[in-house]
This record gives C-alpha cells, structure tokens and sequence, in this order.
C-alpha cells in the first residue's frame, strides 16, 4: 500500500512530479516515474516493536511536521471563524511555487525538485520505519537528485582492508526523475 500511495502522492501535491495516472496496482511498476522499494530484513527486533514506532521516531517526526506540516494543506472557509489556516508543511509550499513555475514557464525547476523529491524521501524513511518494515533507523539527511544513495560497504581487497567504498546512488527508496525538469 505505502508503494501505491507513494505513486498518488509523487502525482499529486507531495511532489506534482507526472501527469501520468497512477497505475491502480500494489506491484512495481518500473515504467512509472516514482517507485518505491523497501529492503525486508531477514528478522525484525523483536524488543523494540513496542517503542521503536514512536519514542526513536520522535525527533523525526519534529522535522516532518516542518516538512509535511500537520496533515497536510487546509484551507478553506468557516462561517463562525472566516478564514481556515494553511496547515502544509514546507513541502505543501515548495510544490505550489513548482505550480506556478510550470503554469509559466513549463518546466519543474531542477533545485526546487530535488528538494521536494528529498523531502519525500525523508517521509517515505521515516515512515518504513514507523510501520515497522525495517529495523534501519533512517538518516537526519536530505538526500537531493537522483537516485538514493547506498551505505559505503567495505571493499573485497582483502580481510584486513575495511576502508569503505564511495557511497554510490543506487535506486533504493524511489526514483523521482521528471521529464519535464531542467537539465
């Protein structure tokens, strides 16, 4: 389900990064522009699936409710208040001003994209590990462009030799590219 709503969302306003639907489908669809894998570990700990959801998770959940704000953007009418507050996030207004770029200009500002794409990375993280679908405890980091990079893995020079390699972007949690975004 988190892959599906992944696909909705990167259509919708978490990125508004296609304008192709989204394939009502819970398998892969490599064809489609946003994906999302999630790694199953061998074995999940069995101590922490009482508190890891919320007592590890919760400075993350601080920085997501700057990110994604508190549920999302509210804005509306009421007749004994006036006006709703916008309740989005930094996200919410970073994908509004993308609107306005594409309404005039036609194209997805590449920096502006990459930040909202990181952004997205960083919920879609925290959120495999709220729900319990990896022990990984997810980065403090915006990760920008492309694809997700990997954790540095020593190298088979030899067993003495446990110098790590470059960290390398490999598809990981979801590849966001946009036809549509400046090169």
């Amino acid at each position: 389900m988190l892959r599906w709503g992944w696909r909705v969302a990167y259509h919708g306003y978490a990125a508004n990064g296609t304008d192709r639907y989204p394939p009502f489908t819970l398998a892969d669809r490599p064809d489609f522009p946003a994906r999302l894998e999630v790694d199953p570990p061998e074995r999940l700990s069995r101590g922490l699936v009482l508190v890891k959801w919320w007592l590890p998770a919760l400075p993350h959940y601080l920085v997501l409710l700057v990110l994604i704000g508190a549920g999302g953007p509210v804005v509306g009418w009421s007749d004994t208040i006036g006006p709703i507050a916008f309740a989005g996030g930094l996200v919410s207004v970073l994908v509004l001003i993308a609107a306005v770029a594409l309404l005039f200009t036609g194209r997805y500002p590449r920096g502006l994209f990459d930040t909202v794409v990181g952004c997205d990375r960083w919920v879609l993280r925290v959120v495999a590990y709220a729900a319990l679908m990896t022990d990984a405890y997810p980065p403090f980091r915006l990760d920008q462009g492309g694809d997700e990079p990997t954790a540095p893995r020593p190298t088979s020079a030899g067993a003495d030799d446990l110098s790590p390699e470059p960290p390398t972007r490999r598809h990981r949690w979801h590849r966001c590219r946009h036809p549509r975004a400046d090169q």
